[in-house]
Order: structure tokens, then C-alpha cells, then sequence
């Protein structure tokens, strides 16, 4: 098992500054999503604004992936590779932004609506954030990691919906991917104690019709197996001795 990094104050205020950036980007890349651009267009924005900052993408080359940021459409839950798919309106959009900035990661994402009027959809997305927002006041020292887990899914299902079981949050530093993971779904009481100076990034994936994804055949796109849309949210936090401090504001 990984050992989980146990950030000091140092490290904390870089990851301050990097999920600053990485919020920045978010915000304005989401204000400028509109029907008849690409999701090309959109990461070729968030590229300019991650030089703008003194920023690279954490995400370009990361295990292969061929894009600077992941722009998932309607059915595509996560890792959509930014291209030639325009949007339209009553599209979902999820954005997330990955950056490198002074030798800390900072890592978010939010889903857009474009001029949704699908009533199960819009429900659909305001549950997602709903999911995250409970999980982020469910990550209390003392208590466990499962404790997350569960008040994330325990959200999904109250509003008929479903969360991804296959993809998971994960802890956050100088590197993108660290120790613990952090499902989206389970028992509470379970996993490791939380201590303050862990930082995670907690990222709920709800899904609209069942829990279970594809990968497309370019090893990345995940799909709805049902085709139905999915919504992804997701904060880089510190775990403190009373409420988690959110670090991608």
C-alpha cells in the first residue's frame, strides 16, 4: 500500500497556490463555454491561461493522455480528449483542469449546463454538487475515509441517481495521483483515520442511469454503459481539525 504524505505548512500553502490557479482556469474556461465551440476550443483557452499564469498542464502526456485538460460531453464521464465534438445547446460539459504550478499539482472540475431545459438533467448536476459539498463537510479529522465514500453516494442515490464505482478521488501533493484513494461509494466507519495534512481530491462522478462505464477504444473516453449523462465535480481539500479547508476556491 502507498504511504499517505502528511503535508507540512510549506507544502500546504503551495497547493494554496496551485489549486488557486487551477480554480482561476476552471471559472474562466466555464464562463467561455458556449453552443458552436469545440472541446478543442475550450483546451486550447485553457492553455493560454494556464502560460497566462505561469502554469503548464499537469494533464498533457500524464500516463499518455493526449490532451491539457479533459472536456467530457452528456454520456462521457470523464476523460474526454479535447477535439473536434462541438458543443450544442442542452449539452452537460465537464471541465477538468489539471496544472502544474511551482512544483505543486492543482486539480478541479466542474460541469456546465448549456441552455439545459431537461428537467432530469438539471437534477442530475445540481446532485453531483450536492455530493461534493457533503463529502467535502463529511472529511473531519477523526473520522475515516469511508466516511466520505458514503455520504457521496448516499447523495446520488437519495435523488435516484448513481455514482461511478470504477473511477475514484485520489490524494494530491507534488504529484497528481497519491495515496489514499477516494471512492465515490461504500460503507461508512471503513479506511483509514483522517488526519489533518492529508490533502485529497474528492470527485464525484454521478451518473444518471446506472453506475456502470466503458472506456472507448482510444483507452480513455469513459462512457455511461447506458449512454445516459453523467455529471463530474471535484476540490482539492486539506484535511484540518475541524471543517476541511477547500484549496481549489
Amino acid at each position: 500500500m502507498a504511504k499517505i504524505v502528511l503535508k507540512n505548512a510549506a507544502d500546504l500553502d503551495g497547493l494554496r497556490a496551485s489549486g488557486r490557479v487551477a480554480a482561476r482556469i476552471r471559472d474562466e474556461v466555464a464562463k467561455a463555454t458556449a453552443p458552436g465551440l469545440t472541446t478543442g476550443d475550450l483546451a486550447d483557452y485553457a492553455v493560454q491561461l494556464m502560460k497566462e499564469h505561469g502554469a503548464e498542464s499537469a494533464f498533457l502526456n500524464y500516463r499518455g493522455f493526449p490532451g491539457a485538460i479533459c472536456v467530457s460531453v452528456n454520456e462521457v464521464v470523464v476523460h474526454g480528449i479535447p477535439g473536434k465534438r462541438r458543443i450544442e445547446l442542452g449539452d452537460i460539459v465537464s471541465l477538468d483542469i489539471g496544472v502544474k504550478y511551482r512544483g505543486y499539482i492543482g486539480d478541479t472540475a466542474t460541469t456546465m449546463m448549456v441552455g439545459v431545459w431537461d428537467q432530469e438533467v438539471i437534477k442530475l448536476v445540481r446532485t453531483a454538487e450536492r455530493a461534493l459539498e457533503v463529502g467535502i463537510r463529511s472529511a473531519v479529522a477523526g473520522r475515516r475515509l469511508s466516511d466520505i465514500s458514503h455520504a457521496i453516494e448516499r447523495e446520488a442515490i437519495r435523488s435516484g441517481c448513481s455514482a461511478v464505482r470504477k473511477f475514484v478521488g485520489h490524494g494530491i501533493g507534488r504529484d497528481m495521483h497519491e495515496a489514499p484513494e477516494v471512492p465515490n461509494f461504500g460503507r461508512p466507519g471503513r479506511g483509514v483515520e483522517l488526519r489533518p495534512g492529508m490533502t485529497l481530491c474528492l470527485e464525484p462522478m454521478i451518473n444518471l442511469g446506472g453506475s456502470d462505464v466503458d472506456i472507448l477504444e482510444d483507452n480513455w473516453t469513459v462512457v455511461t454503459r447506458d449512454r445516459k449523462p453523467s455529471a463530474h465535480f471535484e476540490h482539492m481539500i486539506a484535511i484540518r481539525s475541524g471543517t476541511a479547508e477547500i484549496l481549489s476556491l
